[in-house]
């Protein structure tokens, strides 16, 4: 199966200036846990709700002052539409991710590929495996 039949489309990023309350106000609207961050028409990095826990919220910043860039995660782990589902499945158990940006041919964002959706694509004992890979406890 490829990439472009699981993901859920369409998928936005937002700026890397944009300060963490709008990142959180948008995640918190749209029920999705991860952002891609972009800046000068690339992507740059991502923000998930754990991040915003634990850069933000945990070390007391000002959600309302604080950008994007200043707490995502740099670099970005990204996957193509015209992949297979099974090479991307690897990628994310290699990588201990749980969400991926879906970049098309033209290396613009198309949409987004969660666990979630790996989930509803895939037979139970592959969807297992994957969970269990990606939700290990860190060191």
């Amino acid at each position: 199966m490829k990439i472009s039949e699981a993901m859920h489309a369409p998928a936005e990023w937002m700026e890397a200036d944009t300060m963490v309350i709008k990142i959180a106000e948008r995640m918190a609207k749209d029920d999705i846990g991860a952002i891609p961050i972009g800046k000068k028409d690339k992507l740059v990095g991502m923000i998930t709700d754990r991040d915003l826990a634990t850069r933000v919220v945990a070390k007391g910043l000002d959600p309302k002052t604080t950008t994007a860039e200043s707490v995502m995660t740099r670099g970005i782990v990204y996957c193509n539409t015209d992949e297979t589902l099974e090479d991307v499945i690897h990628l994310m158990d290699q990588k201990k991710i749980r969400r991926l940006p879906v970049l098309n041919e033209e290396k613009r964002m198309v949409g987004m590929l969660s666990l979630g959706d790996v989930a509803h694509s895939v037979g139970l004992q592959l969807a297992g495996e994957l969970t269990r890979a990606v939700a290990d406890h860190h060191k």
